[in-house]
């Protein structure tokens, strides 16, 4: 799902290694226990023949936020194995991860779900990608580790199309895990901009499924950072909520996430978020305040990436005030 040009330094950041992270590498913080992750197995999007998979930036930006901040993580699929997998709006710790030899061993062997021993781990974490939505909603094998960590108040994250695992887990007194619960995920908005005819390929709309169960679906701007948090679960919204769940799940462990380097992605989402909220004055002066700092950078190509957005939308007002940021941001080169 990517909404991101290649970047100009796409060859270098290719051969980012672990090694090479500061976040991993420095202040490493002791073992604190294990998480598990769980993928999709399905590889293509019903019967239209669209390919899919698991989204790799939401589980390799999870894995290292985990393990940086003390946990070993397993990785778990339907059907065990080398699960399918769609690489989109690269960064440095997603190569990474392509180049962990011990992150690749795990995804490539993922353990079947139902040989996961769920008392080995602190959390479960639902990582998105479409074909989620066609193996988690009704495995039982998932639905059970859902219903054991809620009932026990163990820490629940799930991103994009995630939460799709738990919209068909129901308690041992026979209510919806999520009715009355306050999650994000995929929105419908979303969903049919990049796939209009989302209502046939899929077999429901993830936002529309988890209102109909019961849930209180909190829905934030397009294609940008929204985190709900409500008692154990941690839901976000689309792939550019994965690194603040990752936190937020670790803050729900009891801990406080280690300092990390923020993205020029997530700058760019920051800033895109302002002009939403407060406008565009107040998002120029973010912009400048991202740019004149050279501690600190933007993602242009998001921006840009976002006008397309909005041209889609065919929200014209905001089409010029993002190329007129875009504008702004390039007089700092």
């Amino acid at each position: 799902m990517s909404l991101l040009p290649e970047p100009s330094n796409r060859e270098k950041s290719k051969a980012t290694t672990p090694s090479q992270l500061p976040y991993l590498t420095e202040n490493v913080t002791p073992y604190r226990g294990k998480i598990l992750a769980v993928v999709t197995s399905t590889d293509s999007m019903g019967n239209s023949g669209k390919p899919t998979g698991y989204e790799l930036t939401e589980l390799s930006r999870a894995y290292y936020v985990f393990l940086a901040n003390g946990f070993e993580v397993d990785i778990a699929s339907p059907l065990g194995g080398e699960p399918p997998v769609v690489i989109d709006d690269m960064t440095p710790f997603d190569y990474a991860f392509l180049n962990d030899s011990i992150a690749q061993r795990k995804v490539i062997h993922s353990i079947a779900i139902k040989d996961v021993d769920s008392k080995a781990y602190h959390a479960v974490y639902f990582a998105g990608g479409k074909g989620a939505m066609f193996d988690f909603p009704d495995n039982t094998y998932i639905q059970s580790i859902a219903r054991e960590y809620y009932e026990s108040g163990k820490v629940i994250g799930a991103v994009c199309h995630g939460p799709a695992a738990l919209v068909n887990v129901t308690l041992t007194n026979g209510k919806y895990l999520i009715a009355n619960r306050t999650i994000g995920s995929f929105t419908n908005e979303e969903e049919l901009l990049l796939i209009p005819d989302a209502k046939e390929i899929f077999p429901f709309l993830l936002q529309d499924k988890l209102t109909e169960n019961g849930a209180r679906f909190r829905e934030g701007p397009m294609y940008l950072n929204t985190v709900t948090k409500d008692g154990p679960l941690v839901t976000g919204q689309n792939p550019w909520s994965t690194w603040d769940v990752a936190e937020s799940m670790i803050e729900r462990l009891g801990y406080t996430p280690k300092i990390r380097e923020v993205t020029t992605e997530e700058n760019s989402v920051d800033i895109l978020g302002v002009y939403e909220t407060q406008g565009f004055d107040e998002a120029k002066k973010a912009v400048h305040n991202y740019c004149s700092n050279e501690s600190m950078s933007i993602s242009r190509g998001f921006l840009a990436a976002h006008i397309f957005v909005a041209a889609m939308q065919l929200k014209a007002v905001k089409v010029v005030d993002l190329i007129r940021l875009l504008s702004f941001s390039n007089s700092y080169l």
